[in-house]
């Protein structure tokens, strides 16, 4: 629950128009994209330190480390989406806030929207 002190409306710490962080979100240090750039590019016998960095990883990966694999598949591919099954959701409201009268649950029921149309 916000502190009531938050609460539009009710003691706002800030006027209508007043920003709570006035001088916005930490910068970067400057220069860094540039320093990593340099950093991650360098050479060593013709192999970068970013191509060094990927085949520990992949190492660790291909000795069982499943965080070491998990991370370059996400790199790579992106997460996987999860599909999530809603068809049974108010049901599984119902179980998590059970009713105590039987009638009440069969009004649940009797709210839910019609299955779609195909």
């Amino acid at each position: 629950m916000p502190h009531p002190e938050n609460v539009i409306g009710k003691g706002n710490r800030w006027k209508k128009g007043e920003s709570g962080n006035p001088a916005g979100r930490k910068k970067k240090l400057p220069g860094l994209d540039e320093l990593i750039d340099k950093i991650m590019g360098e050479q060593r016998d013709g192999v970068t330190a970013m191509e060094v960095i990927l085949r520990a990883i992949r190492a660790k990966a291909a000795r069982g480390d499943v965080r070491a694999a998990e991370l370059l598949l996400d790199r790579s591919y992106g997460k996987v989406k999860q599909e999530i099954d809603l068809s049974d959701s108010r049901q599984a409201v119902a179980d998590l806030f059970p009713i105590e009268l039987e009638d009440e649950t069969q009004n649940l029921t009797e709210l839910s929207p019609p299955p779609p149309r195909v």
